[in-house]
């Protein structure tokens, strides 16, 4: 007879535990429960409530793993060598879009910060739209921002991507220029030259071309991203375990993806660019990173 007691002390475990993780429902608020780590499964979908009860970013897992970073075919710059082996060491969350003017916006009211301007700020001045089209003509310092006011709306860390992981998550796997292929094609991206309605003139709205294997969109073209890391001239030195590389002298921050206004080359899953972070143009976008767990890094 006193085996009952334990009995339903077990019982009443077994039906306890798996309330743990579970997602926070619509309306929950900060600290409700989110899917454990060790549940979570590369590619599937993740989406923190902020503290007024709304959506933050839409992200996707992307396994931990290798692989060659750079070049790795040739015919890159001489910034994008030597190709070198990095590994991931951790599993994490990348948006799967790049940062909207709704999910902007709605920091800068927040916040009461500016709302940047949703086309060109000078001659010949423009206006292309906000809602679904990427974030633009924002710095560094601001991108920066945004992921500080979302790491205290939703309890998790965010962060920008290191270079190391943009690039593995813009790969999906594939060492070809594109992460579809050798070739740029036609309407697989928005650059000077992929055949798209929006090539060259502005960009598209986020989500207009098919997604990677991954599950990510836009990280050819559209608008350039900014990465957390310092810019170098090559890659000798660079960290091989995913670490943003944060030292040296060079002031400026890497960029990656291209844009509209880009020509294909620029859009390889490799291809590099820098800039001041405090450089604002119709150019520069951003999506944010979430990590999952304690990570040393």
């Amino acid at each position: 007879m006193r085996l009952f007691p334990w009995l339903f002390l077990m019982a009443s475990l077994l039906v306890a535990v798996p309330a743990f993780g579970v997602q926070a429902r619509k309306g929950a608020s900060v600290g409700k429960p989110v899917p454990q780590v060790s549940a979570l499964k590369a590619g599937a979908g993740l989406r923190d409530r902020l503290r007024d009860g709304s959506e933050g970013p839409e992200l996707v897992v992307v396994a931990a793993g290798s692989f060659r970073m750079g070049a790795v075919h040739g015919g890159g710059d001489s910034d994008e060598k030597p190709v070198h082996q990095v590994t991931i060491p951790s599993a994490f969350a990348i948006g799967r879009f790049e940062v909207t003017f709704a999910e902007y916006d709605r920091f800068c009211v927040a916040t009461g910060r500016e709302k940047p301007k949703d086309g060109r700020r000078y001659i010949p001045f423009s206006n292309w739209g906000r809602d679904r089209r990427p974030v633009m003509n924002v710095t560094w310092d601001d991108a920066i921002a945004y992921t500080r006011w979302l790491s205290e709306q939703t309890g998790h860390r965010y962060r920008l991507p290191s270079e190391a992981e943009w690039e593995y998550a813009a790969k999906a796997g594939s060492e070809d220029r594109f992460w579809w292929g050798f070739n740029a094609g036609e309407k697989r991206a928005n650059c000077k030259g992929c055949g798209s309605e929006w090539d060259g003139k502005k960009t598209a709205p986020v989500g207009s071309f098919a997604p990677s294997p991954f599950g990510l969109y836009d990280t050819a073209g559209n608008v350039w991203e900014w990465c957390q890391d310092r810019w170098h001239e090559t890659y000798e030195g660079a960290p091989a375990d995913g670490r943003a590389w944060e030292t040296g002298d060079d002031p400026r921050r890497v960029q990656r993806g291209g844009s509209f206004g880009s020509k294909p080359r620029y859009i390889r899953s490799s291809a590099r660019g820098r800039g001041k972070p405090t450089d604002r143009y119709v150019y520069l976008g951003f999506r944010v990173v979430r990590e999952l767990g304690p990570v040393s890094r």
